[in-house]
């Protein structure tokens, strides 16, 4: 006999290249249960069988009948309602949530996995009770998104937040034209501020191939690259941020991502904004994630809170 229905226990998928996590929350945002699988990302069909398998074995295990949301690489095109601009490729042309909604018998959400991560902080997270939160995830690229009012915003073009695929602000002699972007331009924000475009620019003025954690450790241990790659790396996030919230001023920019682990960030980005900032004072506050590598996830199953369900 099922023990809840939709309304107190979600489902949260995050579908990434790697693997799938599946996370179950209660009414109040308590963590149920929780796993992952790697993901068959070449195989559309095996792909489909292993959310259902995620899903089934988590209702399984709860005695429930939840609601699903996924969070992926990509969005759903409004033009056609299949999934675009994907890193898994097999996704890309597919009608994700219609397929699986058809396996599952239910409805599926499906939001981008940026947008995930910021609802998931703006709702319990770095961002709760703020109006305007920008979530923006630093790793191996640079995604972002927007939530008001506990609401991810999509947009006409379905790429609200996409901060990245914009040129890097303000640029020097230097940084143009800027490093090729897989986007097929150059100088894109996500080529100089991604923990990619960090790793990238050290060791083009050191020789020498790192990562972040190591240059943090470097710059700590007073090595003057890697100092110097911290200091182009923080002025550079700076003015990426600085145009976000000339744009959008959100309350709150919450980070994540592997590259935001690095706490120069959270000292000197912040005495560097109001170079950026058209205003006499910036009281946009930065944080790092409350739920780390997991917000994501839990995102996936907040896009069946109740503001969300207004959509």
């Amino acid at each position: 006999m099922l023990q809840a229905q939709a309304v107190n226990m979600r489902i949260g998928l995050d579908l990434g290249g790697t693997k799938i996590e599946a996370i179950v929350l209660d009414a109040s945002g308590g963590e149920r249960y929780r796993t992952r699988v790697a993901t068959p990302a070449h195989d559309y069909d095996a792909l489909l069988g292993a959310l259902c398998t995620l899903v089934g074995d988590a209702e399984s295990r709860l005695g429930i009948h939840a609601s699903v949301g996924i969070g992926t690489p990509g969005a759903l095109s409004r033009a056609t309602g299949l999934i675009k601009n994907s890193n898994t490729a097999c996704l890309n042309g597919r009608a994700l949530d219609r397929d699986l909604g058809r396996l599952l018998a239910r409805p599926i959400r499906i939001a981008n996995d940026a947008n995930c991560f910021a609802l998931s902080e703006a709702i319990d997270g770095a961002g709760q009770g703020a109006d305007v939160v920008f979530g923006a995830i630093l790793g191996t690229g640079c995604g972002g998104g927007v939530v008001v009012a506990r609401r991810a915003l999509v947009g006409v073009n379905a790429i609200a937040g996409e901060w990245g695929h914009n040129p890097l602000p303000w640029p020097t002699d230097s940084e143009r034209p800027g490093p090729a972007c897989y986007c097929g331009r150059s100088g894109c924000i996500e080529t100089f501020v991604s923990g990619t475009g960090l790793c990238r620019d050290y060791q083009e003025h050191s020789g020498l191939s790192a990562s972040g954690a190591q240059i943090a450790a470097a710059a700590a241990s007073g090595e003057p690259y890697a100092l110097a790659a911290l200091e182009r790396y923080c002025d550079r996030l700076a003015r990426g941020l600085g145009s976000v919230i000339n744009l959008l001023d959100p309350d709150v920019i919450v980070l994540g991502g592997g590259a935001s682990k690095l706490e120069a960030i959270y000292t000197q980005v912040p005495v560097l904004l109001p170079k950026y900032v058209f205003s006499d004072r910036v009281d946009t506050r930065l944080c790092r994630a409350t739920h780390g590598d997991a917000s994501g996830v839990r995102g996936a199953a907040w896009l069946w809170s109740d503001s969300e369900s207004a959509r």
